[in-house]
């Protein structure tokens, strides 16, 4: 339980990063320099300012120099972290596959809040995205080149084509991020992580229509359901297809 906690805190301190990461890098900024500020009244942030969770509960979410209220988003960021390291932990243990599964859940939370926000998904954190998963295949080998190289081929090429049908319902940047899940993933597991990602995503459109909290007007970010899907793929992935084989 103890070594649940550390996870935990752990994730919320990452967390805490992402949430510097999510807001600069759509803008062109460094993640390093400036330090972290207000953006209310510039004020450097110190270290009580900063604790993940704990100082946006004692100062009640505002800017303790001028009073700015912050987004409670910054809270849930850090806590969903949290949350998903402590589940990783509990699935695989110390190994280096948790590290693997904490590297790739770091990613996909970036790249769902970047898109959600910005209808965005950044080439350069894509690059870094497939650079780390060659890196992690190549210390632990676990797919086979060819498994990657049918995942990176299905995963691109699939969205790709539904890009070009759908008349714009799809950008480029889902495309270029089923190539760099083809890279994670590989081939059967990116067949999975497509299926489950239009199932949440059909879902999803479903409910909001059906609420009226869209339009078929509005454009839905689908980046989100994709990272989901892979994260649900990466961990589960090959005993849904096991499982899935074992009904025939």
């Amino acid at each position: 339980m103890e070594y649940q906690a550390l996870v935990f805190i752990f994730g919320l301190m990452i967390g805490s990063f992402f949430n510097v990461c999510i807001y600069r890098l759509p803008l062109g900024q460094s993640v390093v320099q400036p330090p972290s500020h207000c953006r209310q009244c510039g004020q450097r942030l110190g270290v009580i300012d900063l604790l993940p969770v704990v100082s946006y509960l004692a100062l009640r979410g505002r800017c303790r120099h001028c009073g700015q209220a912050y987004s409670v988003r910054y809270l849930l960021v850090e806590v969903l972290t949290g949350c998903l390291f402590v589940w990783c932990y509990a699935l695989l243990g110390w190994s280096f596959l948790l590290i693997k599964a904490l590297l790739f859940t770091a990613f996909m939370i970036c790249i769902t809040y970047i898109d959600y926000d910005h209808r965005l998904i950044l080439d350069k954190v894509l690059v870094c995205l497939a650079g780390a998963g060659v890196i992690i295949e190549a210390l632990l080998p676990s797919l086979g080149i060819g498994s990657i190289a049918a995942g990176i081929l299905a995963g691109g090429g699939i969205l790709l084509l539904i890009a070009a049908v759908s008349g714009g319902g799809m950008g480029m940047g889902d495309v270029k991020f089923g190539l760099a899940l083809g890279v994670w993933l590989g081939f059967p597991q990116i067949l999975l992580l497509l299926f489950l990602a239009f199932l949440l995503g059909g879902s999803a459109g479903i409910v909001v229509l059906a609420c009226g909290l869209k339009t078929r007007k509005d454009v839905i970010p689908f980046g989100p359901f994709l990272a989901a899907a892979a994260f649900f793929s990466l961990l589960f992935g090959q005993e849904i297809i096991a499982w899935y084989l074992g009904l025939y």
